[in-house]
């Protein structure tokens, strides 16, 4: 049935997307006229508002963390033990000096020397009062 109509019936489009303002291809070839409409703008969404959520406070300085209640024992005279591995507990003691986000010191007392350490292997701290 379609094969009785000649192809230039059919006419060839893109088969990509295109825009309103561009002219669609012709098989005629006719000199191409000025456009005087006004180009259709695509619908503009509005986006929501952006809300900004106030920082709390860092990790370090919130006791609800590790890090931020260990800064709040600085200067106290701690025994933490660590886990080593899957079943290795070694313990460590000594005058808590410092704490960072990944890391505490400690001033050994025997030798006066700092041991810096893994916060994320510590499983329990016991602080001397």
């Amino acid at each position: 049935m379609f094969n009785d109509i000649p192809n230039y019936y059919y006419p060839m489009y893109p088969m990509y997307p295109m825009t309103p303002s561009m002219p669609m291809p012709s098989n005629n070839p006719e000199p191409m006229m000025p456009n005087n409409e006004i180009p259709m703008t695509p619908p503009t969404t509005q986006l929501p508002p952006d809300f900004e959520i106030e920082p709390g406070p860092p990790v370090q300085d919130d006791i609800n963390y590790t890090q931020g209640y260990l800064k709040t024992q600085i200067g106290e005279y701690v025994k933490i033990e660590f886990l080593l591995g899957t079943n290795m507990l070694v313990d460590r003691e000594g005058k808590l000096i410092d704490v960072g986000i990944s890391y505490i010191v400690l001033q050994e007392p025997e030798t006066d020397n700092y041991l810096m350490a893994d916060i994320y292997s510590i499983k329990f701290v016991e602080i001397f009062k």
